[in-house]
């Protein structure tokens, strides 16, 4: 009998399915065992399909008795962000509009994942078009913070994040425009990672040169991490802005950067244009001595990012208004309110607008290219705030000071995001009332496997 648990890294799961000290039918049992345990209070995993899942993970289990080739995830239960299209599944988007739609193809993404032999369970629950870093919505309701269930689980991966963090699945993906993949990992305790713009290609898209969002893995640990990327990562010839680099480059195992002599600038603020609550920037600072304590050479240093701002409220509105202006006009009473205002915002925007924001992104990416060249790594919070109470649909105040509108309080995310950089999120400790901490981890552009060593070794000396 083997002595694995949904608690085990994924790593190890993947393992024994693949000797054969485990079933893949018997490893989906345990994980739905957690799941009738904790989603019905969390409501992390929507259109859950156990038959289908028993079905596929014996597939699964055939292909491992007659030796056929298996891939990374081969046995692995999974749940696929409710934004990803997977056939046959339900996908809403978290809309009403598509409450009943049942996707006709899979994303890329998913086709990789269904490729590596993952074996599919249901969807993880996301904001409405994934707009907001708070995870609920009218088809399903709120997700809940794994943590403590009266906090909110962040989003827009907030399913996601919120399955992993109590095993219901032990890989998930997810997507990040403003910190979608960071936020959510910051505030459930686990690891998220936007990749370089081109590491995880995408299709279909309504724009492929649209380059806000991308997909990315989710982890409760960095070595599984890294497991996930290599099988999403690598180019493809229907998605053009597609980096060379193979995604086995990034497959464990990892060997942790030595943190002796590691260059780390490191902000609380970002120099001053970030409002922090005091329980996050304690971390941050508490992680800063860690690091020094163990070598790294941490110097009080930022990139000017005061382009970000107007670049990313411009090019966000101006991709939700291309995206989704014409289903507003179709259905005006079926967006949230903060959805449909920011749809509405991209409506007055130029052509001048537009050519002055991608000016501006392209400064940024300058700005991280020489700032990187005396640095090795940046480090800041993933996200202001710690979880905020789940009845919010963001926080309207930090440290008593009044957020102005629903992007504010990311913006230690989404000012990263225009830089094109990658960025992890790795669990640093927690508030006084134990709730969970990331900070972010950031490296130049096209650095992935440098940073997920580096956040190997910032997760070793964390734990």
């Amino acid at each position: 009998m083997s002595d694995l648990t949904v608690d085990s890294t994924a790593r190890a799961q993947a393992a024994a399915v693949r000797s054969g000290e485990i079933s893949a039918a018997e490893l989906l049992e345990l994980h739905l065992d957690r799941i009738d345990e904790r989603n019905p209070e969390l409501n992390a995993i929507v259109s859950l399909d156990v038959e289908r899942a028993r079905a596929w993970a014996a597939v699964a289990d055939q292909a491992q008795a007659s030796g056929e080739e298996l891939g990374a995830l081969h046995g692995l239960p999974f749940a696929v962000k409710d934004t990803h299209a997977l056939k046959g599944w339900r996908t809403t988007y978290g809309s009403p509009i598509h409450a009943e739609s049942v996707a006709d193809h899979d994303d890329l993404l998913v086709e990789r994942i269904r490729g590596a032999g993952a074996v599919f369970v249901g969807k993880t629950n996301v904001p409405e078009f994934a707009a907001g870093s708070h995870t609920f919505n009218a088809v399903f309701g709120v997700t809940r913070n794994p943590v403590d269930p009266s906090r909110s689980a962040g989003g827009s991966s907030g399913g996601a994040a919120c399955a992993l963090a109590s095993a219901m699945v032990p890989l998930a993906d997810g997507s990040d425009m403003g910190g979608s993949l960071r936020n959510p990992a910051s505030f459930c305790g686990v690891v998220g990672m936007r990749p370089s713009l081109g590491r995880v290609p995408e299709w279909p898209l309504y724009n492929q040169w649209e380059t806000l969002s991308v997909g990315g893995p989710m982890a409760r640990n960095v070595g599984d991490l890294a497991l996930l990327l290599s099988v999403i990562a690598g180019p493809d010839p229907r998605a053009p802005q597609a980096l060379g680099d193979p995604g086995r480059s990034f497959a464990p195992p990892l060997r942790p950067a030595p943190l002796a002599g590691l260059r780390v600038a490191a902000t609380v603020d970002l120099g001053g244009s970030l409002v922090v609550d005091h329980a996050v920037a304690d971390v941050v600072r508490a992680s800063e001595a860690r690091l020094s304590d163990a070598g790294a050479v941490v110097t009080d240093a930022v990139p000017d990012l005061s382009l970000a701002d107007d670049t990313f409220r411009t090019l966000r509105a101006w991709h939700f208004q291309a995206k989704l202006g014409a289903l507003l006009a179709e259905h005006p009473t079926s967006f949230k309110p903060s959805l449909e205002t920011n749809i509405r915002a991209g409506e007055s925007l130029t052509g001048a607008d537009v050519a002055r924001a991608y000016t501006q992104r392209t400064a940024l990416s300058e700005t991280m290219r020489l700032f990187f060249g005396d640095h090795d790594v940046l480090l800041l919070p993933t996200s202001q705030v710690p979880p905020f109470p789940v009845e919010q649909e963001f926080p309207e105040t930090i440290n008593g000071q009044e957020m102005p509108d629903y992007l504010a309080w990311m913006r230690s995310a989404w000012a990263i995001t225009v830089t094109g950089c990658p960025a992890i999120s790795v669990p640093a400790g927690t508030t006084p009332d134990g709730l969970p901490v990331g900070v972010q981890l950031v490296a130049r552009h096209g650095a992935d496997r440098r940073l997920l060593e580096v956040a190997a070794a910032v997760e070793e000396l964390f734990s």
